[in-house]
């Protein structure tokens, strides 16, 4: 599992810098993420007497929070859960637990100014024992990540009816979790459920490895100005998704010739900071 501790520790580093008083909640953490033996997963449901869980904050243009219905618990929860082996990254594991509870796919999610990719929230809970599956009591450390709905309403989920009993959209006072609801209310003004589309790049390749890219220009406002980097560029009027504007951009630079997509060409486009 690559979830190693040191892979871990700098998005520890990050949340504490912004939420020092959190940090005797979080002593357990704290010492699990500094064992460097290799003998220890911070995110293994196997390492006790607590490990790394995920979680994911899903917040809706009316400033709702996803909650869905835990079959096991009983409980009120935002989607989330273990890692497992292929999970490259404690995000990845967050989208993961989405598309599989709720259905919703990676593509309406994104991630928020605010948050980016740090954790929003850590949270500690204790776990009962469950001797069925030969689990003792252990605590979770609960990594939870925040995300904007992309659509302008919520979407119809299709429910992992095996773990999920239903789901509802919780303003943010109505959240159960203490810990969560301080920081949302407390990011009120600033957390609107509203994505803002930024910077799209083109990765143009000749299927050996090789990249084109362009010199930046040398003048005032300019990002990197004189530095080689991919096509791409802010959104303009008129312009919403990424790869008209990878489009424009293409043209541009490079008038007359073959636009991205055509056969010629073999190309992908991303939208910056999204799921």
């Amino acid at each position: 599992m690559p979830l190693t501790p040191a892979a871990l520790r700098p998005l520890v580093d990050t949340y504490l810098a912004l939420h020092p008083e959190d940090r005797p909640a979080l002593t357990g953490l704290l010492a699990l993420l500094s064992d460097d033996s290799g003998e220890r997963f911070p995110a293994a449901r196997t390492t006790l007497p607590g490990h790394v869980t995920c979680g994911a904050v899903v917040i809706d243009r009316a400033r709702r929070v996803l909650h869905i219905g835990h079959r096991s618990s009983g409980l009120t929860l935002t989607p989330g859960g273990h890692a497992e082996e292929a999970d490259a990254s404690l995000l990845a594991v967050a989208v993961r637990e989405v598309r599989e509870e709720t259905g919703l796919p990676a593509s309406r999610l994104c991630l928020t100014p605010y948050a980016l990719d740090a954790p929003f929230d850590i949270d500690v809970h204790a776990i009962d024992a469950r001797p069925e599956k030969g689990e003792p009591a252990h605590e979770h450390y609960d990594f939870r990540f925040l995300f904007y709905l992309t659509d302008d309403a919520p979407p119809a989920l299709a429910l992992q009816e095996e773990e999920v009993t239903g789901a509802t959209w919780l303003p943010f006072p109505e959240i159960r979790s203490t810990t969560l609801r301080a920081k949302l209310l407390a990011s009120e003004r600033e957390l609107d459920g509203t994505p803002q589309p930024l910077n799209a790049s083109l990765l143009l390749h000749d299927g050996h490895g090789r990249y084109l890219l362009h010199l930046r220009d040398m003048r005032e406002g300019i990002w990197e100005p004189g530095a080689f980097a991919l096509l791409g560029g802010g959104r303009s009027p008129g312009t919403t998704a990424p790869r008209p504007r990878c489009g424009a951009s293409w043209a541009r630079r490079f008038p007359g010739s073959c636009r991205p997509g055509c056969p010629r060409t073999r190309t992908s486009t991303r939208r910056a900071r999204t799921a």
